[in-house]
Protein backbone atom coordinates (compact mmCIF):
# COMPACT_ATOMS: atom_id res chain seq x y z
CA UNK A 1 0.00 0.00 0.00
CA UNK A 2 1.39 3.22 -0.97
CA UNK A 3 2.41 5.61 1.86
CA UNK A 4 -0.10 8.44 0.93
CA UNK A 5 -2.57 6.24 1.09
CA UNK A 6 -1.55 5.20 4.78
CA UNK A 7 -1.36 8.32 5.70
CA UNK A 8 -5.11 9.01 4.96
CA UNK A 9 -6.13 5.75 6.51
CA UNK A 10 -4.11 7.62 9.69
CA UNK A 11 -6.09 9.99 9.31
CA UNK A 12 -9.92 7.90 9.54
CA UNK A 13 -8.07 6.29 12.47
CA UNK A 14 -6.98 9.36 14.47
CA UNK A 15 -10.69 10.59 14.07
CA UNK A 16 -12.06 7.46 15.02
CA UNK A 17 -10.01 7.50 18.36
CA UNK A 18 -10.80 11.01 19.71
CA UNK A 19 -14.23 10.25 20.87
CA UNK A 20 -14.87 6.78 22.59
CA UNK A 21 -13.04 8.04 26.10
CA UNK A 22 -16.16 10.61 26.06
CA UNK A 23 -18.84 8.21 24.63
CA UNK A 24 -18.01 5.27 25.97
CA UNK A 25 -19.14 6.73 29.53
CA UNK A 26 -22.76 7.31 28.80
CA UNK A 27 -24.59 4.35 28.57
CA UNK A 28 -22.74 2.96 31.71
CA UNK A 29 -23.17 6.32 33.85
CA UNK A 30 -25.69 4.63 36.20
CA UNK A 31 -23.66 1.82 37.07
CA UNK A 32 -20.19 4.33 37.08
CA UNK A 33 -22.35 7.27 39.47
CA UNK A 34 -23.12 4.19 41.98
CA UNK A 35 -20.08 2.33 42.10
CA UNK A 36 -17.85 5.71 41.95
CA UNK A 37 -20.22 7.63 44.24
CA UNK A 38 -20.06 10.34 41.96
CA UNK A 39 -22.97 12.70 41.84
CA UNK A 40 -24.49 14.19 38.85
CA UNK A 41 -22.08 17.07 38.82
CA UNK A 42 -18.97 15.09 39.50
CA UNK A 43 -20.62 12.71 36.52
CA UNK A 44 -20.79 16.00 34.02
CA UNK A 45 -17.54 16.81 34.74
CA UNK A 46 -16.40 13.62 32.98
CA UNK A 47 -17.45 14.78 29.65
CA UNK A 48 -17.12 18.60 30.68
CA UNK A 49 -12.97 18.37 31.82
CA UNK A 50 -12.16 16.52 28.48
CA UNK A 51 -14.14 19.40 26.46
CA UNK A 52 -12.59 22.20 28.15
CA UNK A 53 -8.69 20.56 27.54
CA UNK A 54 -9.80 20.07 24.35
CA UNK A 55 -10.70 23.75 23.96
CA UNK A 56 -7.35 25.17 26.02
CA UNK A 57 -5.39 23.13 23.40
CA UNK A 58 -6.85 24.01 20.56
CA UNK A 59 -5.96 27.83 21.57
CA UNK A 60 -2.16 26.45 22.08
CA UNK A 61 -2.52 25.17 18.98
CA UNK A 62 0.29 27.27 17.45
CA UNK A 63 2.80 26.47 20.34
CA UNK A 64 1.85 23.04 19.74
CA UNK A 65 3.04 22.70 16.26
CA UNK A 66 6.17 24.95 16.70
CA UNK A 67 7.49 23.51 19.73
CA UNK A 68 6.65 19.24 19.05
CA UNK A 69 5.81 19.37 15.11
CA UNK A 70 2.25 17.86 13.63
CA UNK A 71 4.14 14.56 13.22
CA UNK A 72 4.95 14.21 17.11
CA UNK A 73 2.60 16.37 18.65
CA UNK A 74 -0.48 13.74 17.30
CA UNK A 75 1.84 11.09 18.44
CA UNK A 76 2.02 12.18 22.22
CA UNK A 77 -1.51 13.09 21.63
CA UNK A 78 -2.55 9.58 20.81
CA UNK A 79 -0.24 8.46 23.52
CA UNK A 80 -2.48 10.38 26.19
CA UNK A 81 -5.69 9.50 24.99
CA UNK A 82 -4.23 5.37 25.40
CA UNK A 83 -3.01 5.97 28.87
CA UNK A 84 -6.41 7.67 29.79
CA UNK A 85 -8.59 4.95 28.93
CA UNK A 86 -5.58 2.44 30.62
CA UNK A 87 -5.92 4.21 34.02
CA UNK A 88 -10.07 3.76 34.01
CA UNK A 89 -9.14 -0.48 33.94
CA UNK A 90 -6.76 0.02 36.66
CA UNK A 91 -7.85 2.61 39.34
CA UNK A 92 -11.97 3.27 38.57
CA UNK A 93 -12.27 5.09 41.80
CA UNK A 94 -14.57 8.70 41.07
CA UNK A 95 -10.59 10.79 41.75
CA UNK A 96 -8.89 8.31 39.01
CA UNK A 97 -12.24 9.06 36.85
CA UNK A 98 -11.93 12.66 36.65
CA UNK A 99 -7.89 12.88 36.03
CA UNK A 100 -8.14 10.30 33.30
CA UNK A 101 -11.03 12.53 31.63
CA UNK A 102 -8.14 15.77 31.69
CA UNK A 103 -5.66 13.45 30.50
CA UNK A 104 -7.72 12.31 27.59
CA UNK A 105 -8.70 16.05 26.96
CA UNK A 106 -5.14 16.79 26.49
CA UNK A 107 -4.79 13.95 24.27
CA UNK A 108 -8.04 14.62 21.90
CA UNK A 109 -6.47 18.52 22.29
CA UNK A 110 -3.17 17.72 20.61
CA UNK A 111 -4.67 16.20 17.80
CA UNK A 112 -7.40 17.94 16.89
CA UNK A 113 -5.12 21.21 16.92
CA UNK A 114 -2.56 20.04 14.67
CA UNK A 115 -5.05 18.01 12.11
CA UNK A 116 -6.91 20.63 10.49
CA UNK A 117 -3.42 22.18 9.03
CA UNK A 118 -2.29 19.07 7.80
CA UNK A 119 -5.00 18.54 5.89
CA UNK A 120 -5.06 22.03 4.03
CA UNK A 121 -1.37 21.64 3.59
CA UNK A 122 -1.29 18.78 2.09
CA UNK A 123 -5.15 18.05 0.17
CA UNK A 124 -5.84 22.32 -0.50
CA UNK A 125 -8.15 21.12 -3.34
CA UNK A 126 -9.85 18.76 -1.42
CA UNK A 127 -9.44 19.97 2.36
CA UNK A 128 -12.98 20.92 2.94
CA UNK A 129 -14.46 17.54 1.68
CA UNK A 130 -11.52 15.77 3.86
CA UNK A 131 -12.35 17.98 7.16
CA UNK A 132 -15.42 16.66 6.75
CA UNK A 133 -15.05 12.68 6.29
CA UNK A 134 -12.44 13.31 9.08
CA UNK A 135 -15.27 14.61 11.35
CA UNK A 136 -17.52 11.53 10.47
CA UNK A 137 -14.99 9.00 11.69
CA UNK A 138 -14.59 11.22 14.81
CA UNK A 139 -18.71 10.51 15.06
CA UNK A 140 -18.01 6.44 13.83
CA UNK A 141 -15.41 6.01 16.68
CA UNK A 142 -18.10 7.40 19.46
CA UNK A 143 -21.02 5.04 17.93
CA UNK A 144 -18.55 2.27 17.91
CA UNK A 145 -17.40 2.86 21.69
CA UNK A 146 -21.74 3.81 22.56
CA UNK A 147 -22.96 0.61 21.06
CA UNK A 148 -19.77 -1.84 22.16
CA UNK A 149 -19.24 -0.62 25.92
CA UNK A 150 -21.97 -1.94 27.12
CA UNK A 151 -21.42 -5.24 26.34
CA UNK A 152 -17.62 -5.13 27.18
CA UNK A 153 -18.58 -4.50 30.80
CA UNK A 154 -21.55 -6.94 30.66
CA UNK A 155 -18.72 -9.90 29.96
CA UNK A 156 -15.98 -8.27 31.86
CA UNK A 157 -16.59 -5.43 34.01
CA UNK A 158 -17.56 -1.36 33.78
CA UNK A 159 -13.44 -0.72 34.17
CA UNK A 160 -12.25 -2.91 32.18
CA UNK A 161 -14.88 -2.27 29.47
CA UNK A 162 -13.61 1.25 29.23
CA UNK A 163 -10.22 0.18 29.08
CA UNK A 164 -10.60 -1.32 26.23
CA UNK A 165 -10.25 1.87 24.09
CA UNK A 166 -6.70 1.96 25.04
CA UNK A 167 -6.17 -0.77 22.00
CA UNK A 168 -6.84 1.26 19.22
CA UNK A 169 -5.70 4.27 20.43
CA UNK A 170 -1.87 2.53 20.57
CA UNK A 171 -2.88 0.70 17.14
CA UNK A 172 -2.95 4.11 16.12
CA UNK A 173 -0.38 5.96 17.29
CA UNK A 174 1.97 3.24 15.74
CA UNK A 175 0.57 3.51 12.14
CA UNK A 176 0.76 7.39 12.19
CA UNK A 177 4.23 6.97 13.27
CA UNK A 178 4.94 4.87 10.56
CA UNK A 179 3.89 6.94 8.01
CA UNK A 180 3.78 10.56 8.63
CA UNK A 181 6.75 12.54 7.36
CA UNK A 182 8.21 14.90 9.55
CA UNK A 183 7.76 17.59 8.06
CA UNK A 184 4.08 17.91 7.23
CA UNK A 185 3.20 21.80 7.21
CA UNK A 186 5.54 23.94 5.37
CA UNK A 187 6.84 26.77 7.18
CA UNK A 188 4.49 30.09 7.47
CA UNK A 189 6.30 33.16 5.88
CA UNK A 190 7.31 36.00 8.38
CA UNK A 191 4.49 38.30 8.74
CA UNK A 192 1.31 36.61 8.36
CA UNK A 193 0.58 35.34 11.60
CA UNK A 194 -3.24 36.05 12.44
CA UNK A 195 -4.02 38.13 15.51
CA UNK A 196 -7.34 36.71 15.85
CA UNK A 197 -8.69 37.93 18.92
CA UNK A 198 -9.54 41.33 17.72
CA UNK A 199 -11.65 39.44 14.96
CA UNK A 200 -15.03 39.87 15.31
CA UNK A 201 -16.13 36.97 12.29
CA UNK A 202 -13.77 35.09 14.43
CA UNK A 203 -15.61 35.62 17.81
CA UNK A 204 -18.62 34.81 15.74
CA UNK A 205 -17.25 31.26 14.48
CA UNK A 206 -16.35 30.55 17.58
CA UNK A 207 -19.62 30.82 19.17
CA UNK A 208 -21.03 29.26 16.17
CA UNK A 209 -19.12 26.04 16.58
CA UNK A 210 -19.48 26.02 20.35
CA UNK A 211 -23.44 26.25 20.52
CA UNK A 212 -23.68 23.51 17.78
CA UNK A 213 -21.38 21.49 19.56
CA UNK A 214 -22.63 21.99 22.64
CA UNK A 215 -25.64 20.03 21.16
CA UNK A 216 -23.00 17.08 20.84
CA UNK A 217 -22.02 17.08 23.99
CA UNK A 218 -25.25 17.19 25.72
CA UNK A 219 -26.41 13.94 24.06
CA UNK A 220 -23.69 12.20 23.83
CA UNK A 221 -22.89 12.70 28.12
CA UNK A 222 -27.51 12.77 28.50
CA UNK A 223 -29.16 11.36 26.64
CA UNK A 224 -28.07 7.59 27.75
CA UNK A 225 -28.98 8.54 31.41
CA UNK A 226 -32.29 10.31 30.08
CA UNK A 227 -33.95 7.04 28.56
CA UNK A 228 -32.22 4.73 31.70
CA UNK A 229 -34.29 7.24 33.83
CA UNK A 230 -37.14 6.24 31.64
CA UNK A 231 -37.08 2.59 31.99
CA UNK A 232 -34.56 1.68 29.76
CA UNK A 233 -31.58 -0.72 29.96
CA UNK A 234 -27.86 0.33 30.02
CA UNK A 235 -27.56 -1.83 26.79
CA UNK A 236 -30.64 -0.24 24.68
CA UNK A 237 -29.77 3.26 25.89
CA UNK A 238 -25.86 2.75 24.88
CA UNK A 239 -27.44 1.61 21.32
CA UNK A 240 -29.95 4.22 20.93
CA UNK A 241 -26.72 6.78 20.93
CA UNK A 242 -24.90 4.46 18.97
CA UNK A 243 -27.38 4.15 16.31
CA UNK A 244 -27.62 8.27 16.87
CA UNK A 245 -24.21 8.67 16.26
CA UNK A 246 -24.53 6.54 13.32
CA UNK A 247 -27.07 8.83 11.36
CA UNK A 248 -24.66 11.48 12.19
CA UNK A 249 -21.61 9.90 10.51
CA UNK A 250 -24.22 9.29 7.42
CA UNK A 251 -25.28 13.04 8.14
CA UNK A 252 -21.51 14.28 8.03
CA UNK A 253 -20.79 11.82 4.75
CA UNK A 254 -23.45 12.89 2.91
CA UNK A 255 -23.14 16.59 3.96
CA UNK A 256 -19.45 16.59 2.93
CA UNK A 257 -20.28 14.63 -0.14
CA UNK A 258 -23.18 17.60 -1.08
CA UNK A 259 -20.39 20.39 -0.43
CA UNK A 260 -18.98 21.20 -3.88
CA UNK A 261 -22.45 21.55 -5.06
CA UNK A 262 -23.55 24.37 -2.22
CA UNK A 263 -20.60 27.39 -2.21
CA UNK A 264 -23.79 28.90 -0.02
CA UNK A 265 -23.16 26.89 2.94
CA UNK A 266 -26.69 28.79 4.85
CA UNK A 267 -28.47 26.17 2.18
CA UNK A 268 -27.39 23.42 4.16
CA UNK A 269 -27.30 25.36 7.38
CA UNK A 270 -30.86 26.07 7.49
CA UNK A 271 -31.92 21.79 6.45
CA UNK A 272 -29.22 20.84 9.46
CA UNK A 273 -30.44 23.41 12.12
CA UNK A 274 -34.17 22.20 11.59
CA UNK A 275 -33.82 18.64 11.96
CA UNK A 276 -31.59 19.38 15.05
CA UNK A 277 -34.93 21.20 16.44
CA UNK A 278 -37.26 18.96 15.68
CA UNK A 279 -35.00 16.13 16.99
CA UNK A 280 -35.22 18.19 20.58
CA UNK A 281 -38.66 18.42 20.15
CA UNK A 282 -39.18 15.06 19.85
CA UNK A 283 -37.44 14.58 22.92
CA UNK A 284 -39.60 17.24 25.06
CA UNK A 285 -42.60 16.15 23.74
CA UNK A 286 -43.14 11.85 23.37
CA UNK A 287 -39.40 10.83 24.12
CA UNK A 288 -41.01 7.28 24.49
CA UNK A 289 -43.03 6.80 21.44
CA UNK A 290 -40.46 9.01 19.10
CA UNK A 291 -37.32 7.53 20.20
CA UNK A 292 -36.93 6.60 16.84
CA UNK A 293 -37.90 9.69 14.80
CA UNK A 294 -35.93 11.62 17.69
CA UNK A 295 -32.91 9.79 17.19
CA UNK A 296 -32.92 10.38 13.52
CA UNK A 297 -33.56 13.89 13.19
CA UNK A 298 -30.84 14.83 16.55
CA UNK A 299 -28.11 12.73 14.30
CA UNK A 300 -28.69 14.34 10.78
CA UNK A 301 -28.73 17.77 12.72
CA UNK A 302 -25.54 17.00 14.81
CA UNK A 303 -23.78 15.05 12.24
CA UNK A 304 -23.66 17.66 9.90
CA UNK A 305 -23.52 20.43 11.83
CA UNK A 306 -20.44 19.48 12.91
CA UNK A 307 -18.33 19.44 9.94
CA UNK A 308 -20.28 22.12 8.39
CA UNK A 309 -18.92 24.69 11.30
CA UNK A 310 -15.54 23.48 10.36
CA UNK A 311 -15.68 23.93 6.79
CA UNK A 312 -17.60 27.67 7.14
CA UNK A 313 -14.94 28.42 9.07
CA UNK A 314 -12.08 27.09 7.17
CA UNK A 315 -14.04 28.35 3.62
CA UNK A 316 -12.51 32.37 4.85
CA UNK A 317 -9.09 31.82 4.65
CA UNK A 318 -6.50 30.09 1.66
CA UNK A 319 -3.41 29.91 3.18
CA UNK A 320 -2.89 26.20 5.70
CA UNK A 321 -1.05 27.66 8.51
CA UNK A 322 -3.32 30.38 8.74
CA UNK A 323 -6.27 28.13 8.12
CA UNK A 324 -4.71 26.12 11.17
CA UNK A 325 -4.46 28.91 13.32
CA UNK A 326 -8.04 29.67 12.72
CA UNK A 327 -9.56 26.59 13.18
CA UNK A 328 -7.47 25.90 16.46
CA UNK A 329 -8.61 28.87 17.84
CA UNK A 330 -12.35 28.04 16.52
CA UNK A 331 -12.06 24.85 18.32
CA UNK A 332 -10.29 25.80 21.44
CA UNK A 333 -12.73 29.15 22.05
CA UNK A 334 -15.85 27.01 20.81
CA UNK A 335 -15.35 23.80 22.51
CA UNK A 336 -14.82 25.89 26.48
CA UNK A 337 -18.30 27.05 25.22
CA UNK A 338 -19.66 23.49 24.36
CA UNK A 339 -18.23 22.07 27.79
CA UNK A 340 -20.57 24.34 29.64
CA UNK A 341 -23.94 22.40 28.05
CA UNK A 342 -23.58 18.95 29.98
CA UNK A 343 -22.29 21.02 32.71
CA UNK A 344 -25.82 22.78 32.82
CA UNK A 345 -27.63 19.95 32.09
CA UNK A 346 -26.02 17.95 35.04
CA UNK A 347 -26.54 21.44 37.78
CA UNK A 348 -30.49 21.42 36.33
CA UNK A 349 -30.77 17.68 36.91
CA UNK A 350 -29.42 18.55 40.65
CA UNK A 351 -32.65 20.83 41.55
CA UNK A 352 -35.13 19.37 38.88
CA UNK A 353 -33.73 15.83 38.60
CA UNK A 354 -35.26 16.08 34.80
CA UNK A 355 -33.27 16.87 31.55
CA UNK A 356 -36.38 18.07 29.95
CA UNK A 357 -35.47 21.36 30.68
CA UNK A 358 -32.33 21.02 28.99
CA UNK A 359 -33.54 19.77 25.85
CA UNK A 360 -35.98 22.82 25.66
CA UNK A 361 -32.62 25.11 26.71
CA UNK A 362 -30.91 23.59 23.49
CA UNK A 363 -33.73 24.42 21.30
CA UNK A 364 -33.54 27.76 22.22
CA UNK A 365 -30.10 27.91 21.30
CA UNK A 366 -31.19 25.73 18.13
CA UNK A 367 -32.97 29.25 17.28
CA UNK A 368 -30.36 31.66 17.73
CA UNK A 369 -27.89 29.15 15.73
CA UNK A 370 -30.52 29.96 12.25
CA UNK A 371 -30.15 33.96 13.51
CA UNK A 372 -26.59 33.02 13.09
CA UNK A 373 -25.87 31.03 10.11
CA UNK A 374 -27.84 33.65 8.06
CA UNK A 375 -24.52 36.11 8.34
CA UNK A 376 -22.67 33.34 6.27
CA UNK A 377 -23.42 34.49 2.96
CA UNK A 378 -20.08 32.97 0.64
CA UNK A 379 -17.38 35.90 0.81
CA UNK A 380 -19.02 38.10 3.20
CA UNK A 381 -16.52 37.80 6.16
CA UNK A 382 -13.06 36.61 3.72
CA UNK A 383 -11.73 40.02 3.40
CA UNK A 384 -12.90 41.23 6.45
CA UNK A 385 -11.10 38.52 8.60
CA UNK A 386 -8.05 38.98 6.49
CA UNK A 387 -8.01 43.49 7.50
CA UNK A 388 -9.47 43.00 10.57
CA UNK A 389 -6.87 39.48 12.09
CA UNK A 390 -3.61 39.90 10.56
CA UNK A 391 -1.07 41.73 12.54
Amino acid sequence: MKRETLLLLAIVLLGLNLRPVLAAIGPLLDRIQADSGLGHLGASLLTSLPVVVMGLGALAGGQLSRRLGERAGIFCGLLLIALACGWRGLMPDSLSLIASALLAGAGIAFVQALLPGLIKARYAADSGRLIGFYSCAIMAGAALSAALTPWFAAWLSWPLALSVWAWPAFAAAGLWWRTAPIDLVPPQAAGSRLNLWRSPRAWLLITFFGLGTGGYTLVLAWLPPYYTALGWSAQASGLLLAALTLCEVVAGLLVSSLLPRFTDRRVLLAVVLSALLAGLLCLLWAPLALAGLSCLLLGVGIGALFPLSLVVAQDHLDDPRQTGDLLAFVQGGGYLIAACAPLLAGLLRLYADDLRLSWLAMAVVTLGLMVMAVRFKPGSGHFHLHRAALS
